[in-house]
C-alpha cells in the first residue's frame, strides 16, 4: 500500500467531517463508524492518526479554540480599547455564534463528563487566564477603569464563574437561573469598577445556547 503523502490533508478531512458530524448529530449520537463512513477512508486510516471518537473530538475542540483565541487575541492587543472596555469585548467575543453555537451543538453536559469539565478547568488555569483575562485586567489597573490588587485571582475568579457557573453547557440550566446567576455576577464584580459585565445581549445569547442545550439535534431515525 503507498504511505500517505499528505497526511496533514488526512486529519484536516478527518476533522472536518468529525465537526460537521458533531454539530449536526452531537457527539454522543456520532459514532466512529460514522466518521469513517463519511470521509469514505479506512479504519486503518482512521486510527493512524487517532485512537478513539474521544480523541477526533478533543482535536475538534482545540481547533475551535484556537479560532477563538485568534479573536480574543485582536480584543486583547487593540490599542484603542482600555482594559474595562477589552474586558467587555472579550465577553462579548468568546460568545459569538462561531464557537459557542457549535459547542453546544457537540457537547454532552459537562457534569456528565468528568474528563470534559476537568479540560474546560484546565484551560481556564493554563490558557484563556494567563494569556488573555489577566493581560487585560493588568491594564485595566494600570489605566485605572479596574480596581484591584489581585489581578490573576480575580481573572479566575471571573472565568470560572462564568463559565463553571452561568455557561448553560454545564449542566442544564433553566431561563430564570441564567438571568439571576448573571445579576448576581454583575453585582459580585461591581467592586472591582466592573460594572454590568453581563448586559442584555449576553444574557440574551446565553438563553439561546441554553435553548440550544436543552433540544440536542435530532438524529435521521427521529426526523424521519
Amino acid at each position: 500500500m503507498a504511505r500517505n503523502k499528505c497526511p496533514e490533508e488526512t486529519v484536516r478531512k478527518i476533522l472536518d467531517t468529525a465537526e460537521r458530524l458533531f454539530i449536526e448529530k452531537g457527539y454522543e449520537r456520532t459514532s466512529l463508524q460514522d466518521i469513517i463512513t463519511e470521509t469514505g477512508l479506512s479504519k486503518g486510516a482512521i486510527y493512524h492518526h487517532f485512537t478513539s471518537k474521544e480523541g477526533i473530538f478533543y482535536s475538534v475542540c482545540d481547533r475551535i479554540g484556537q479560532r477563538n483565541g485568534e479573536a480574543l487575541s485582536r480584543v486583547r492587543d487593540n490599542p484603542s480599547l482600555n482594559g474595562l472596555e477589552k474586558l467587555r469585548a472579550m465577553f462579548k467575543a468568546s460568545l459569538q455564534p462561531e464557537r459557542q453555537a457549535k459547542m453546544f451543538c457537540m457537547m454532552p453536559y459537562l457534569m456528565d463528563n468528568a474528563k470534559f469539565l476537568a479540560t474546560e478547568l484546565r484551560s481556564i488555569f493554563t490558557e484563556v487566564v494567563p494569556f488573555f483575562v489577566e493581560p487585560i485586567i493588568r491594564q485595566g489597573m494600570a489605566d485605572g477603569s479596574i480596581r484591584t490588587e489581585h489581578p490573576k485571582e480575580l481573572a479566575e475568579a471571573m472565568i470560572i464563574l462564568a463559565d463553571g457557573w452561568i455557561n448553560p453547557i454545564v449542566q442544564p440550566t433553566t431561563p430564570e437561573e441564567i438571568r439571576a446567576r448573571c445579576a448576581v455576577y454583575n453585582q459580585l464584580f461591581c467592586g472591582f469598577g466592573i460594572d454590568g459585565l453581563f448586559d442584555q445581549e449576553i444574557i440574551d445569547a446565553l438563553l439561546g445556547y441554553a435553548e440550544m442545550a436543552h433540544h440536542p439535534p435530532l438524529s435521521e431515525e427521529e426526523r424521519v
